[in-house]
């Protein structure tokens, strides 16, 4: 695959080697290095070549945790803390996620700054002018985008769709987004093919719509427009960001989701719904009440575009702006105001 030009360096996965060349020649050319941390994307064990990549670094770094596992292994353990420990900073999206390193793995509070996933700054739009052009004319448009994978948790939305569609018959439940490429390596594409088959089983073919492709921005936010309704029905209660539900978010949709970590503090204060897991009857009566309410569906999506405002490009960026400026400074971690008392244990 071509590389833009801004790319001056490729580190192949796998290739330890890489990693330190990488950080060495990076001194020539840059002033700051901005480390994006998920387990799965760095090489060795756990993804621990990443410390061989800050171990031989000579110019500072900022890590941005993108995964924080409530009960990791020792060796997920010790990749994470000692990545913090090699850095200047490190950036969490959220307070919980900030307050689960303090209480769970001894971070020092002083050593984190909470920048928020970032969305881009949308207008608020009616869906009922967008739905025609994606063919959704006169549906209850239901919606959800990503990486298709068992940790979406699509099932518990589809086996709710029976009751909702007795409520409201012209419900469709969009899903948007191509299969994980780990998962598609893997197993190909039988975990879809499985949701297509559970969808049939139910009868629900006609109120089911898989686009089955990656799609850009411009056409993520048609689509984003176009819903109704925002779903994030997520198994795995600790996770702790999401950009899908940051992004629902700044086009002011109404969400109905599993309470993970990330939604129940984003979608506090009446900004969404939140709903138990393993449960399709409340799931289902969470989208009736939704659907069914235009004043609540319009108020819940007000409260959560108004909520993103803070996290918009030009926000986000502000606040790296000014992270990457005060570590550039060399002025030691603890030393300057910062704002850390909203996030502490």
């Amino acid at each position: 695959m071509p590389y833009p030009t801004e790319v001056h360096h490729r580190v192949r996965r796998d290739e330890r080697a890489d990693y330190v060349q990488a950080a060495r020649a990076l001194a020539a050319c840059v002033d700051l290095v901005s480390i994006q941390h998920e387990y799965g994307i760095w090489g060795g064990d756990d993804g621990a070549y990443v410390l061989d990549f800050v171990r031989a670094l000579n110019v500072p770094a900022v890590a941005t945790l993108h995964t924080i596992l409530r009960a990791p292994t020792l060796r997920q353990r010790t990749v994470l803390t000692e990545l913090i420990a090699g850095v200047e900073a490190t950036v969490v999206m959220s307070r919980s996620a900030a307050a689960l390193l303090t209480s769970a793995y001894g971070v020092d509070p002083r050593r984190l700054d909470v920048i928020p996933h970032g969305v881009p700054n949308l207008p608020l739009a009616d869906p009922a002018t967008i739905k025609p052009t994606l063919g959704l004319e006169g549906r209850d448009v239901i919606l959800s985008f990503g990486l298709l994978g068992p940790g979406k948790g699509y099932e518990l939305a589809i086996d709710a769709l029976p009751a909702v569609v007795a409520a409201h018959p012209t419900a469709c439940f969009v899903v948007v987004g191509a299969t994980h490429p780990g998962l598609l390596q893997r197993e190909g594409e039988a975990y879809r093919e499985g949701l297509v088959a559970r969808v049939a089983a139910l009868g629900m073919a006609g109120h089911v719509q898989f686009v089955d492709r990656f799609v850009g921005r411009v056409e993520l936010t048609r689509w984003l427009e176009a819903a109704d309704v925002f779903v994030t029905p997520y198994p795995n209660l600790e996770q702790i960001v999401s950009g899908t539900l940051s992004y629902a978010m700044c086009a002011g949709r109404a969400i109905v989701s599993t309470p993970y970590a990330y939604a129940a503090e984003l979608l506090a204060g009446g900004r969404g719904i939140l709903v138990p897991p393993g449960s399709p009857a409340r799931f289902a009566a969470a989208l009736n009440e939704v659907l069914g309410d235009d004043a609540l569906r319009a108020a819940t999506g007000r409260r959560a575009y108004e909520h993103s405002r803070r996290m918009i490009w030009s926000e986000v960026g502000a606040e790296y702006r000014r992270l990457f400026e005060r570590v550039g400074t060399g002025i030691p971690i603890g030393a300057l105001d910062m704002p850390l008392a909203a996030v502490s244990a």
